[in-house]
């Protein structure tokens, strides 16, 4: 038995994918030290794991002092995040052992705790992999437009960051990428190489080991509602699903029709708000996700990851609403694939979003495609895959 350091984020995207690596791990006898926010203390301990939890509301203060317009801002505000983590972290595991760290991609102190603590570490990434040089690529993309003195500024307080930790930590941070990404000697990437953007370009230390999915709690929503009824399933995930008008936009769309419409507005959104609601509506503030898709038909949904590789694991189309990160990325390969059609958020109409969920739904090329992915997403392995290469990194480091 080897004694796992599990350190991520506070975001359901970020979580939810490593539920049933934890699980799998602890019952092939790993003990597991989980680090995230209290919000998800409860979930983490079903899977047996002990929980730590550092302080969210200080996190994302310090992550948005950095700057919120710019990839490099974001990347200093990762920096910011260090003197709110690592300290905490180090003294709730003070005098203990562990055999091996795993760390979110997109944490920022991740790489840097496994550094100070000298651990050979592995990379948990819940969106697409990047490597050095598409992140690279991509910086210099985004930093096109930006003001010389803008660009300088930003780059004189990654430099100012880097030497602070430096001289607290003793790590050296070599690049932005190094903060953003989370490089490790093994990264496990919740996708397969052929839905991933370039997939031939990753070297053997990414290993694809498809959608890790578990089983989650239903709560109160009754599966005896649409078991037989194929409905179309709406959500806007769980960060940026407070959109009445966009809601009331579904209700007009689909109100008038023989769909049956399954919606989730979220935990912000009252249902009152809404007005009446039509008979072929189910809306919830919760829907357990991994459940409706398996009766459902389409989904329209914002298009993360986690919702995306949900989908098409079960085979169901897409509608995607890219609204921030790499939501764009991921409708973009979506499309490209074709299992699905991306509709912009700013001007959708109520008669557009019916049109399309017609095209998508009376095409059967739609429905192939994701029959293809489907099948690869299902043979990948998902996270038993994960704790398979996890074990096989073991031996390499005679852990």
């Amino acid at each position: 038995m080897a004694r796992v350091l599990f350190i991520n984020a506070g975001s359901e995207g970020h979580i939810n994918p490593t539920i049933g690596v934890v699980q799998e791990l602890i019952s092939r006898g790993e003990e597991v030290v989980y680090f995230t926010i209290e919000a998800f203390r409860k979930r983490i301990e079903k899977t047996g794991a002990t929980v730590r939890t550092i302080d969210g509301q200080k996190f994302i203060k310090a992550f948005i002092s950095g700057g919120r317009n710019h990839l490099l801002e974001r990347v200093n505000g990762l920096l910011h995040t260090a003197d709110i983590v690592i300290p905490d972290v180090l003294e709730q595991i003070k005098g203990e052992h562990f055999d091996y760290i795993i760390h979110d991609s997109m944490f920022g102190c991740g790489r840097l705790l496994a550094q100070i603590l000298k651990l050979p570490a592995i990379n948990s990434c819940t969106s697409f992999a990047q490597n050095k040089i598409s992140f690279d690529r991509t910086l210099e993309h985004l930093s096109q437009n930006v003001p010389t003195e803008i660009i300088k500024r930003i780059n004189d307080d990654f430099q100012n960051l880097t030497t602070k930790i430096k001289e607290k930590y003793n790590v050296e941070i070599s690049s932005p990428y190094e903060v953003f990404c989370n490089p490790a000697p093994l990264t496990i990437v919740y996708t397969t190489r052929e839905f991933q953007p370039f997939g031939e370009a990753f070297d053997k230390t990414y290993k694809f080991v498809g959608p890790s999915i578990s089983l989650r709690l239903t709560k109160s929503f009754d599966l005896n509602e649409i078991n037989g009824k194929s409905p179309i399933y709406i959500s806007l995930g769980t960060i940026l699903n407070q959109a009445i008008d966009f809601y009331k936009l579904c209700i007009k769309a689909f109100e008038n029709t023989d769909h049956t419409i399954v919606m989730s507005i979220g935990q912000q959104t009252q249902l009152g708000e809404l007005g009446e609601i039509p008979k072929n509506f189910i809306v919830k503030n919760y829907v357990p996700q991994t459940e409706v898709l398996k009766y459902t038909k389409l989904f329209i949904t914002h298009g993360g990851m986690n919702s995306t590789n949900e989908a098409l694991y079960y085979g169901v189309p897409l509608i995607v609403l890219p609204l921030s990160a790499d939501q764009p990325i991921i409708a973009g390969q979506v499309v490209k694939i074709g299992a699905g059609i991306q509709l912009q958020m700013q001007s959708l109409t109520a008669n557009q979003l019916s049109e399309a969920a017609d095209h998508v739904l009376k095409d059967p090329s739609f429905n192939k495609a994701v029959a293809n992915i489907k099948e690869s997403f299902q043979k990948s392995g998902g996270y038993h895959q994960s704790v398979d290469e996890i074990f096989k990194f073991k031996s390499q480091y005679e852990i």
